[in-house]
């Protein structure tokens, strides 16, 4: 098992890619910490891993707010005595063209999704830096590269988780933390149930491959980079979109 040992933290872990990453993770042998900020939706999730003959935890967090981030971190390091990876996978969408886009869909996308990566982080940091290594991992998008009509904000968020991976590539690099950047495609979870089905047609017969992401594929990718397979990848921002952006 390529995790076997390893204590993981994954926001948004109650469903979708988050939920799959935790399954995923605890098939490989890792001890999870799952946050959401629906409660139900974590433990959910802790009693599939736990099916699984896996080891897990289930946290409220909402990563906005630092003292349940803090308490959760806390809470783990006292449990295992050690955190290596951590996945920021938390993050929402409240689409709208430019014009239309206001203050308040703006800033609650960014605080999620741009602020809550740094905010998780900052919370690990010094205990990565103490043990001298931990593999730090973001949730990007594909509308993070190439940006994406009526998402003003996603985008602007998913650019700059994309700019913080590589800062803290260079920053810990030497002190054996990696940080790297997924960026998905389209894939089927619920935060694409809102999108009319003629425009889920439309963009499957965009892709290559014909279809949308599993949740399980983007999961296959955070496994292999926290994994010490990818033990000299850093800073390195990897598509994986059935090859949609060609």
């Amino acid at each position: 098992m390529r995790l076997a040992g390893k204590v993981a933290i994954i926001t948004g872990a109650g469903r979708g890619i988050g939920q799959a990453t935790a399954l995923k993770f605890a098939k490989e042998g890792a001890h999870v910490a799952v946050c959401d900020i629906d409660e139900g939706s974590a433990l959910e999730t802790a009693r599939r891993v736990q099916a699984l003959d896996g080891e897990a935890m289930a946290f409220k967090v909402d990563v906005t707010d630092k003292l349940s981030i803090q308490a959760m971190v806390e809470a783990v390091h006292a449990r295992y005595g050690k955190i290596d990876i951590l996945v920021n996978n938390a993050g929402i969408v409240a689409d709208a063209q430019l014009k239309r886009m206001t203050d308040e869909q703006f800033d609650r996308v960014i605080d999620i999704n741009l602020k809550g990566t740094y905010n998780c982080t900052k919370a690990v940091v010094d205990i990565m830096l103490e043990q001298q290594s931990g593999v730090i991992l973001n949730a990007s998008s594909i509308v993070g590269l190439y940006g994406n009509f009526g998402q003003t904000n996603y985008a602007a968020s998913k650019f700059g988780v994309i700019g913080m991976v590589k800062t803290w590539a260079r920053e810990l690099g030497k002190r054996g933390i990696r940080a790297n950047a997924v960026c998905p495609g389209f894939v089927h979870t619920p935060i694409i149930h809102t999108i009319p089905d003629k425009v889920i047609d439309a963009l499957e017969h965009k892709v290559p491959l014909g279809r949308l992401g599993k949740p399980e594929e983007i999961a296959n990718a955070y496994a292999f980079l926290a994994s010490d397979e990818a033990s000299y990848i850093n800073g390195a921002v990897l598509e994986v979109s059935g090859g949609l952006t060609i």
